[in-house]
């Protein structure tokens, strides 16, 4: 197993290490002082497992979790504070390891991501077990509910985070392993496929073509072309690929409507 550890303090970044030094399935360490370097090193190093804090300076660890490439690693928080547990497994974590902790508990954590990683890939339709939580929050926990929208997302710069408003994505395509953000101040990369950023993104997309999706709110109209082909002509002037596959689709979402903003609240002309 491999295991990222992201902690912006360098004695809990050392005792994770050391605790984990005596498990003789990990294969390999690496540390990340910060969210923006725990990005970064994301696709370099392929963790199978995040050992993440929360509470860091620029980007938490919750914003981590939710910027997390598909196929996402194993997340577990650790942390000295009780009172993020309900968004911790929000955020799908399998475990929440609070500060201190020992060897049995870090390996207790450890045996839930082992389970995890040997289960075979659920259906897309399938409701994962609620995981378990620490004895501290289980009196908080209200009832079930979907996971909330992001309303914006952080994409990786060199050197620093570049913010990204939902509302302000026109269309998304894919280039090789990355997906592209079509702005108006922009096209950046954020590591992704695109059916794991449109699951993550909600009902406001479509997907139109087999390397594109389209925001609703942004479509303007639709040109025909040649065998059922078309174009999707958006906001601003971009012309967007629309095959016959996805044609259908696409013109029941527009006649539905653009569905809830990230906040819930639904979109106004």
């Amino acid at each position: 197993m491999r295991v990222l550890i992201v902690d912006d303090e360098r004695p809990a970044r050392d005792k994770l290490r050391r605790l984990l030094a005596q498990e003789p399935d990990i294969s390999a360490v690496a540390e990340a002082r910060d969210g923006v370097e725990a990005l970064e090193l994301l696709a370099e190093f392929a963790p199978d497992l995040l050992l993440l804090d929360i509470e860091m300076p620029e980007v938490s660890g919750l914003d981590v979790a939710a910027s997390l490439p598909a196929p996402a690693p194993v997340v577990v928080f650790v942390t000295a504070y009780d009172n993020y547990a309900i968004r911790a497994f929000d955020a799908n974590a399998i475990d929440y390891l609070l500060k201190p902790y020992d060897q049995q508990r870090l390996r207790r954590a450890l045996d839930r991501a082992r389970a995890r990683l040997t289960q075979p890939a659920a259906p897309a339709n399938a409701l994962a077990p609620p995981p378990a939580l620490p004895a501290q929050a289980q009196a908080q926990v209200p009832p079930p509910v979907p996971a909330p929208v992001p309303a914006q997302l952080l994409v990786p710069e060199r050197g620093g985070m570049r913010v990204v408003r939902i509302d302000d994505i026109a269309w998304i395509e894919t280039a090789d392993n990355y997906v592209v953000l079509h702005t108006a101040d922009g096209q950046p990369l954020l590591r992704q496929t695109l059916a794991g950023l449109l699951a993550t993104l909600g009902p406001r997309f479509v997907r139109c073509h087999r390397r594109a999706a389209v925001q609703l709110q942004w479509v303007e109209g639709l040109d025909m072309l040649d065998k059922g082909d078309g174009e999707l002509l958006l906001r601003g002037g971009a012309r967007v690929p629309c095959s016959r596959q996805f044609r259908q689709d696409v013109l029941a979402r527009l006649q539905a409507g653009p569905g809830p903003a990230p906040d819930g609240s639904p979109h106004r002309g």
